[in-house]
Order: C-alpha cells, then structure tokens, then sequence
C-alpha cells in the first residue's frame, strides 16, 4: 500500500539508541492544483521518503496504477477498511460520491522507524490526521488564483462541466480554510515549491517554527 524508490533511511537515533522519529508532511489542496507533480517531485529529491498511498472508491483515471497511485477499492472493501480500524483518516468527498482514506499501518511504522513519511489528503483528511498526530506538519497547495485553477481544470480534460464545477465549488471552501494549515505554498513555480517542502522535512527547526501562514499571494 506505499512506494519509494529506495530502502528505509532512518533518522538520527535518540540517546536511548532509538531513531528519532520521522517526520510527517500531510499535503492537501484543490483539484488541478497540481499536487500529483508536487507529489512526484518530492518524491525524486528524496529517495528515503515514504509515500503512503490513499485507498479511494473512485474510479482510476488514464496512466493511474493501482497500489502504486492510489488504492483502488470498492464501497464494500472502503467499509471493511473502517471497521477493521485500518484508516488513519477517511472522509466522503464530493458530495458523498466518493471516499479516500490513508492506511494506518504502513505510516505509523515507517514513522517509528525514523523515516519521513508523505500523505496526501484532502482538507477533512488534513485535519483528521492532525488531530490524531498532533505533530504532523500539514502544508496547503494552493493556485496562483481560482481562473487558474479553472484553467487547469479545463485542460486536465477528465472531467464533465458539472463535474468541474463541483470540485470549484468544493476548491472555494477549501481555500477559505487554508489558514487552518501550518504552511501554505502557492503552486506557480513547481521547482520552489518542492524546494520549501523538501527544508519542511529535512530542516526540523524550520518546521519547528512554523505558525498560521499569511494569505498573502493567493488571489480568490
């Protein structure tokens, strides 16, 4: 149910002998914001990261590889998963049409083992996974601006109008809160974004000292 490209690279160990805790980088954003590419960039900066892959009831979009991408589930196998207690987090997205949810296990070892550790997740997701690991350093993606974001949208070309439309409608109110995140980087300039994701993970003083980000250079 996770990827990486190389074997675990633990932390520094604690004076007990222990590895120090990975650190945990929770991603959330609007549809077309362009997390997969931040996904994949961060992912090839650091090979030790370990990206956990989200199980979700929707169906797999062209190029999309199960198990690798996302975990491809039915309602009934989503619901097994909740019952089981092997979610860290899940929620109903879109108006209920839809689930995704993080796996419990893989993440909380490679945590244990001193590795850091990536999950992307919506904004119900995002808070979910806060409340259960208050440490985690929750980052917001955000567009230049909403006509981008359309933009983006629009050129993506899997999607109906009305489908469209909804995952704006949901990209305001997810905007809105954005202010509920440790960190807030506005995906224009794909390189620089990775850069300050990559100092969130490895630079623990940086994250350390992070508060409730400014809006400034988000244009709703």
């Amino acid at each position: 149910m996770t990827g990486t490209s190389s074997d675990p690279s633990p932390a520094s160990p604690d004076q007990a002998g222990r590895p120090a805790r990975g650190r945990l980088l929770v991603l959330a954003g609007p549809s077309g914001v362009g997390k997969s590419s931040v996904v994949a960039g961060l992912r090839e900066a650091l090979p030790e990261l370990l990206f956990s892959v989200s199980a979700t009831t929707r169906p797999a979009r062209p190029g999309e590889v199960d198990g690798r991408d996302y975990r491809f589930v039915s309602r009934e196998e989503f619901d097994a998963l909740i019952e089981r207690g092997e979610l860290l987090e899940w929620a109903e997205v879109h108006g209920g049409l839809q689930r995704s949810g993080t796996p419990r296990e893989p993440v909380e070892r490679a945590l244990a083992a001193g590795r850091p550790v990536l999950v992307e997740v919506d904004l119900q997701g995002a808070r979910s996974v806060k409340r259960v690991l208050p440490e985690a350093v929750t980052v917001f993606v955000a567009p230049p601006s909403m006509e981008e974001l359309a933009r983006r949208l629009t050129d993506r070309g899997t999607d109906t109008p009305e489908q469209r439309a909804r995952r704006l409608r949901t990209a305001i109110e997810e905007m809105e809160a954005r202010h509920e995140f440790d960190e807030v980087v506005v995906n224009d300039d794909l390189r620089a974004v990775i850069g300050r994701l990559v100092a969130l993970v490895v630079d623990r003083d940086a994250a350390r000292g992070l508060g409730p980000p400014s809006a400034s250079g988000v244009s709703t």
